[in-house]
């Protein structure tokens, strides 16, 4: 049986287009995701960044698998040399000049935390949290 998906959502004082750009803009990417050699909204586009802590590292390797200009990103999510494949989507919304901005990532289940429990839902859920809560709002608000 398939997991749910994580799913997460935050709304920022922010326009869409803002957090749009934060979403697709690489030098922007930088400042509150991860550092991206390149980057670009394009389906089959593909990237890939380097992000641990500071016991271990991970290669993503990422496609971008649908865009909405302004509404929609989603890309596939995978690591280098282990099992697993997983999505994630943004969806943007916007509510009388702010942005609702929902996250899904689905797939974490077919990763093998069993075997490396880096891979654990639970540390997708608290790096998701983060990003979002954090590292994203502070960008976007002030």
């Amino acid at each position: 049986m398939e997991e749910q998906p994580f799913v997460i959502e935050r709304t920022y004082n922010a326009p869409a287009e803002k957090m749009w750009k934060a979403i697709t803009d690489k030098a922007d990417m930088k400042k509150w995701y991860f550092d991206l050699a390149e980057f670009r909204p394009e389906v089959g586009f593909e990237f890939s960044f380097t992000a641990g802590d500071n016991n271990k590292s991970y290669l993503h390797l990422c496609r971008v698998t649908e865009v909405v200009e302004g509404k929609k990103l989603a890309y596939t999510w995978r690591y280098d040399g282990y099992e697993g494949d997983s999505e994630v989507s943004w969806e943007l919304f916007e509510e009388e000049g702010k942005t609702r901005v929902k996250l899904v990532h689905s797939g974490l289940d077919t990763f093998p935390a069993e075997k490396n429990p880096d891979l654990a839902r639970k540390n997708f859920e608290q790096g998701w949290n983060e990003i979002l809560g954090k590292s994203l709002m502070e960008y976007l608000e002030n």
